[in-house]
């Protein structure tokens, strides 16, 4: 389709999931692809009360769930994993079939992006037995919390002081796959805008109004050149409004 057309708006479900299924991800020289994909009200407030979960509805658990079966990563903020109560992700049989069909793991990985690695190793997310999450953080994460996290997760170290995201990317493709899908808080969202990383962004606009100084989907600072995205498709269901903007590519490339 042409990059600035918009396509008709459609209120079936199961269309809307196959659409997400049927797109194509991807760099050519094999690098990440980092979609993100977040919930807001239409005033841009991204929680209800703490959590995203009162934005949604079937319809955007449905886009949710059908954008991890896509994924070989779900990176994810340690303060976000923790107030969302993150669990190893279940999949269907044929979902896992239609992962193996595309060389992926039967489960996509979280990896939880974590300065200090102060995490609950003894919540679901960490103690589920046969599952290995993976903890992202830097070089000067404590000695004793990096001895304590790598007996329940893999370890991607990356950056001297603060978590340097483009080298936690390339570091998850190489491990895991390419396809990343981060899911959150702000704060991760911001850093991976301001480091130019996302190629994909999934957006769905609840029609609520919230008010109040409820935080914005992205958390990133004065520094940050903005970055132009195209819209690639306009969908509603369930009464929600899906828009999926894709990475602008300019003239030179």
């Amino acid at each position: 389709m042409c990059a600035d057309s918009v396509p008709k708006v459609t209120n079936d479900i199961q269309a809307l999931t196959e659409a997400y299924l049927a797109d194509e991800r991807g760099h050519a020289d094999g690098g990440a692809w980092l979609m993100l994909n977040m919930i807001s009200s239409i005033d841009g407030a991204i929680a209800i009360d703490g959590l995203s979960g009162g934005l949604g509805n079937d319809a955007d658990f449905a886009v949710f769930k059908t954008l991890r079966s896509l994924a070989d990563v779900v990176m994810v903020a340690a303060g976000t994993a923790r107030s969302e109560g993150y669990r190893v992700p279940m999949i269907d049989d044929e979902t896992a079939a239609r992962r193996a069909t595309r060389g992926q793991h039967r489960l996509p990985v979280i990896a939880v992006v974590t300065r200090s690695l102060r995490l609950d190793l003894d919540g679901p997310l960490f103690a589920t037995p046969g599952s290995r999450p993976i903890g992202v953080t830097s070089e000067e994460a404590p000695a004793a919390a990096r001895t304590a996290v790598e007996a329940r997760a893999d370890l991607v170290v990356a950056g001297t002081v603060d978590v340097d995201l483009p080298t936690a990317g390339a570091a998850l493709r190489d491990r895991v796959g390419p396809i990343i899908l981060a899911e959150g808080g702000p704060t991760l969202n911001g850093q991976l805008a301001a480091a130019d990383l996302l190629d994909e962004l999934c957006v769905t606009t609840s029609p609520t109004l919230i008010g109040g100084d409820g935080g914005r989907m992205l958390a990133i600072g004065d520094r940050h050149r903005p970055r132009q995205f195209r819209i690639d498709r306009v969908r509603a269901a369930g009464g929600l409004l899906f828009t999926r903007y894709l990475r602008a590519v300019d003239e030179a490339g």
